[in-house]
């Protein structure tokens, strides 16, 4: 059962998959602290170069089935063109400014 993303409670995770779904690679970079960082399968990741090759570059897609955390932790089916589609998780902090500061992502 898949949330829609105008549904998704924290107001900066619905602005983030709205982003990533829009392929808006500016307003998903305002989003962000000009620290954030983030980790994938649990390996830290250089930020810029992870989303432009996860994201940006090969049509990145969320599908949210599940949040918990008030909204900043998620269950998604996340697609691009170079994994097709898997079963993830993220998690968000969002810093009191409404931005970005971490996020992690993993298979789920």
């Amino acid at each position: 059962m898949t949330i829609q993303t105008a549904r998704l409670s924290d107001p900066s995770v619905r602005a983030f998959v709205s982003a990533v779904n829009a392929h808006d690679r500016d307003g998903f970079l305002k989003l962000l602290t000009d620290d954030a960082t983030m980790s994938d399968d649990g390996s830290e990741r250089d930020l810029a170069d992870w989303i432009d090759r996860e994201i940006f570059s090969s049509h990145g897609h969320m599908e949210v089935d599940n949040e918990s955390q008030r909204g900043r932790a998620l269950l998604a089916r996340y697609s691009n063109d170079t994994w097709g589609e898997m079963r993830t998780k993220w998690r968000f902090t969002v810093e009191d400014d409404g931005r970005i500061s971490r996020f992690e992502t993993g298979q789920a």
